[in-house]
């Protein structure tokens, strides 16, 4: 059997005798010396010497191979096949067989890779087809043949074995059977994907789309509360900027406090009246016009005037009602101080809103940092099939760490994204039906006055009526017979008739 060609590990041996040039001496596992010509990439047992030909069997053929009219495709950042534009270099090989622990086999090992799940295998984190499979295994099982026959057992429990190929002269990759349940930036990338499929943010704010899940259930069905109705903002018809729609209940809110103060005016401006009306009706009761009346149609005309007097204190007393009873709630209620603790609502449903939007800025940025490392490391990825060098392959290294912290950090601006929108989502709720009380609270306010108002006004009127009951009882006795009677007796000038003259 052919010696293959050193693993990573595999110490160099610093032999007494001078060899050719191009080869190296190294120990096997077992602690034979083997022997690689760098160049060839030859392998023997046997130490070559100067006139050494190449007779041994090359690792090459051991590799899969890339096909040169095969494009090269990269997935999650990592080539999926060679490139075949240009002609590889290839480094010396070695083949080795690792034994992990069944909760590790699914790990990366050496060079760890951000590519997604996958049923195949994955080479730098790219699916693996399963031609490359079968030539990855061929390699294991030549170049681990003695190692596979003592560890049957272990290679039955999962394809958890790597084959390690060093690069350049001291790189290393590996191919290895993806975890079904591994978790990577690509995979939440998708993931993020999906919800921009069945989501969409408008202004810092993550809605579903329409008919992309069951229809939400209200918070209070039936009842048209503010709490379920104010989410969006509202678009300007002008062409202005949006309203927020808290900004509209608060507005709805102002609006009611202006229109309690345009109630109360008007009911100033009745009492304003009524008081008006009471002087001048107080006034024409002591005119002193048709005083001279007599009779029971005197007495009547007396009483109709005495009502005027008394029509004008029922008028008088009405309009200090209104004042006391409506006019006076009506101002007083809310006073200046509401405003201030709208203020507060306000203020604070906007400081959630510019955190949000914030939060929101943030994974905007994690989202297009981690597009960048993606991108960063597909570009190194294909850069070390070209160099096959050490430095590239770290690149990579840092490259692929860079891309899972990125990864990392979009999950964490999600997550503060979604605590951010959490706490706004309650106070808009809360403070939508703390808003919503205060004008279930106003309107009946304002109804209970209005009837105090309509109350005080049929009092008034059975008053007025009653002021003039007086009258009527007069006027319904009001006789003329009876008035020419006591006119006649008061004013008589004589009851002797005059009579004819005699010649």
């Amino acid at each position: 059997m052919k010696p293959v060609a050193p693993p990573l590990s595999a110490p160099e041996v610093t032999d007494n005798q001078t060899l050719p040039q191009g080869w190296r001496c190294y120990l096997s596992p077992d602690g034979h010396r083997y022997f690689v010509n760098s160049t060839t990439k030859e392998t023997t047992w046997k130490r070559p010497s100067c006139t050494s030909s190449s007779s041994t069997v090359s690792p090459k053929s051991l590799l899969p191979r890339a096909s040169s009219s095969t494009s090269t495709s990269s997935v999650n950042g990592c080539q999926a096949s060679r490139s075949p534009a240009l002609p590889l270099e290839l480094p010396d090989l070695a083949l080795q067989k690792a034994s992990l622990d069944k909760q590790k086999r699914a790990e990366y090992i050496g060079i760890d890779a951000i590519g997604g799940e996958s049923d195949g295998w994955s080479f730098g984190g790219a699916e693996v087809s399963d031609g490359d499979q079968e030539r990855a295994q061929g390699v294991a099982d030549t170049g681990a043949q003695g190692e596979e026959r003592r560890g049957e057992e272990r290679r039955g429990e999962g394809k958890a074995a790597a084959i390690a190929a060093g690069v350049g002269g001291g790189g290393a990759m590996f191919w290895r059977r993806k975890s079904p349940g591994s978790t990577s930036p690509a995979r939440r990338q998708n993931k993020e994907r999906e919800i921009k499929e069945t989501k969409m943010t408008i202004n810092g704010v993550t809605f579903p789309l329409p008919m992309s899940m069951p229809e939400q259930q209200l918070l209070k069905p039936n009842e048209w509360s503010y709490c379920d109705y104010f989410w969006t903002d509202k678009k300007d018809p002008q062409g202005g900027a949006c309203v927020p729609g808290f900004e509209v209940l608060l507005q709805k809110q102002f609006k009611g406090k202006h229109l309690q103060k345009e109630m109360a005016e008007f009911i100033h401006e009745r009492i304003k009246i009524e008081e008006e009306y009471a002087k001048n009706l107080s006034k024409l009761s002591q005119s002193p016009l048709a005083a001279q009346e007599e009779g029971t149609l005197g007495e009547a005309w007396a009483q109709l005037k005495k009502s005027l007097s008394d029509e004008a204190e029922v008028h008088l007393k009405f309009s200090s009602k209104l004042q006391s009873d409506v006019e006076k709630p009506l101002l007083t209620f809310r006073g200046d101080n509401f405003k201030k603790d709208l203020k507060k609502y306000e203020h604070s449903i906007a400081d959630l809103r510019k955190q949000l939007l914030s939060r929101y800025a943030g994974v905007e940025k994690a989202r297009k940092a981690l597009a960048d490392r993606q991108k960063d490391l597909e570009v190194k990825t294909q850069q070390l099939e070209i160099k096959l060098s050490n430095k590239t392959e770290e690149d990579i290294k840092k490259a692929r760490r860079k891309s899972t912290q990125a990864g990392d950090d979009l999950m964490r601006c999600v997550d503060l994204y979604n605590q951010a929108q959490s706490k706004w989502f309650e106070e808009m709720v809360t403070s939508g039906l703390e808003l919503e009380r205060l004008e279930v609270e106003r309107v009946e306010m304002i109804q209970q006055h209005l009837r105090q108002y309509t109350t005080l006004r049929h009092e008034t009127d059975m008053f007025n009526q009653s002021t003039l009951e007086p009258v009527d009882q007069l006027l319904q006795s009001v006789d003329p017979a009876k008035d020419r009677e006591l006119w006649v007796q008061e004013h008589k000038t004589g009851d002797v008739r005059p009579v004819d003259m005699d010649i």
